[in-house]
């Protein structure tokens, strides 16, 4: 009997042989997050040397993704663009990067740097899609995602705490950052799990752990309604399996939770009013009211860093409005809320048209977690699912929906297969997707 292995690795081509070059592309997208602590703390220099690195490192990264891919290559650039969600992500790439014209920003050459460098993490996952298949390069990429994770993952636990108990550094590793990636690399270790590509329970379980740990509450919660929707529609999960998982979830909270009592009183009684759900309120109030200046077009690509001024008495300094939606309408007016709700709706609607199987639990659930999340945090520069995401997991689904589509004996399309046969998912995988034309 198929198994899902069978369905993501039709091959069956053993856990081998993770493709090194991608692998470093998504062991850099999340290590990079180090970049700035490393430079200060390690190597005694300035912040600004941190950020440096992580840019000149992405910009390098690129050129060498170019010059791989150069040659023929099973599919062209036109026919990766033309698959689903690319229009609006491209659309909304351009848009930021028009958008520094009028930008606000307090450095135009920092900001241009930074648009630079999210064009170019996009660019890599496109080039990489170009030149192999699409579940086979995207394994890759989110095996190195996990590894940089983990990494990010063990250096938080080796670190002091914070002054309010949470992991990380007040200035420039901060618990919401570690939880967010801690999160995003569980995912794709769940993905990876389904395909049985390598023993991933173990580094799932670790970085779940350490997000409970980074006491970033609003990444917990939207965590644990993501993976509550993926536990309703995962058939594939058996029943003594969600079980275990449910006893594990309450044995760990029961250990740390003389830890979350102890963040309980520090955040009522002593914590960053800034970072409260209080604080975050009146940073609400001001953004929203500064984004009525320029409703239609916004305020520009990176113009809340130093442009805003810090809040209460801590005089915390927002580096994002920490609410997606309202964070788009002032970067980008109503043209950002537009683009948003476009990608999203439009990467949702995908989803959608999968036959139900573990894939498309898993990419619901992961839908659900970056939209909850986003009503109190995102990203200062790409959208909480990033453009190379959305561009890696829509080749993905369109990768199925090809296989499926030719293989007529698949359990998607036989709705008298025996209920074991449900298990089966992601689609076989042949080479009919390398159809550029």
């Amino acid at each position: 009997m198929k198994t899902v292995v069978e369905n993501l690795n039709p091959r069956n081509v053993p856990a081998k042989a993770v493709k090194l070059f991608p692998a470093f592309i998504g062991f850099f997208f999340s290590f990079r997050l180090f970049s700035v602590l490393l430079t200060t703390h390690v190597l005694n220099a300035d912040p600004q040397t941190g950020v440096m690195l992580s840019l000149g490192l992405n910009y390098i990264l690129l050129a060498l993704v170019v010059f791989h891919s150069i040659g023929n290559a099973p599919r062209t650039l036109a026919s990766i663009t033309r698959l689903p969600c690319y229009r609006w992500v491209l659309c909304f790439l351009g848009f930021s990067g028009c958008s520094l014209i009028w930008s606000t920003t307090s450095s135009l050459p920092a900001a241009v740097a930074f648009w630079c460098a999210m064009a170019a993490d996009l660019a890599m996952v496109i080039l990489l899609l170009r030149i192999d298949a699409a579940i086979d390069m995207s394994s890759s990429i989110m095996k190195g995602y996990v590894y940089g994770a983990c990494s990010i993952a063990i250096i938080a636990w080796i670190m002091p705490a914070q002054s309010d108990l949470r992991l990380g550094d007040d200035e420039f590793l901060g618990p919401n950052q570690i939880g967010y990636t801690c999160a995003f690399a569980v995912f794709f270790a769940q993905y990876l799990m389904r395909a049985e590509q390598g023993r991933w329970r173990v580094p799932a379980a670790f970085l779940a752990i350490t997000l409970l740990r980074s006491l970033s509450k609003t990444t917990i919660f939207a965590f644990v309604v993501g993976e509550a929707v993926i536990f309703m529609w995962d058939k594939s999960i058996r029943r003594k399996t969600k079980l275990v998982l449910l006893l594990s979830t309450i044995l760990i909270v029961v250990i740390f939770w003389g830890l979350l009592a102890s963040y309980y009183d520090v955040y009522i009684n002593a914590g960053n009013q800034a970072e409260s759900l209080t604080g975050r309120f009146g940073i609400w109030a001001y953004i929203l009211d500064k984004s009525l200046d320029q409703p239609w077009i916004g305020h520009g690509f990176h113009s809340v860093w130093k442009v805003i001024p810090p809040f209460g008495g801590e005089q915390f300094e927002a580096r994002h409005a920490h609410n997606e939606l309202l964070q788009q309408f002032y970067a980008y007016g109503v043209t950002g809320i537009i683009l948003l709700s476009a990608l999203y709706g439009n990467f949702f609607r995908q989803i959608k048209k999968l036959p139900k199987s573990p894939l498309r639990a898993l990419l619901l659930g992961l839908l659900v977690f970056v939209v909850v999340r986003g009503f109190a945090d995102t990203e200062a520069f790409d959208l909480s699912l990033p453009l190379w995401a959305i561009a890696m997991f829509s080749a993905i689904m369109a990768e199925f929906h090809t296989n499926n589509s030719i293989t007529p004996s698949s359990s998607f399309e036989r709705q008298t297969a025996p209920p074991e046969l449900d298990n089966e998912t992601f689609g076989q995988t042949k080479e009919a997707y390398d159809n550029p034309r």
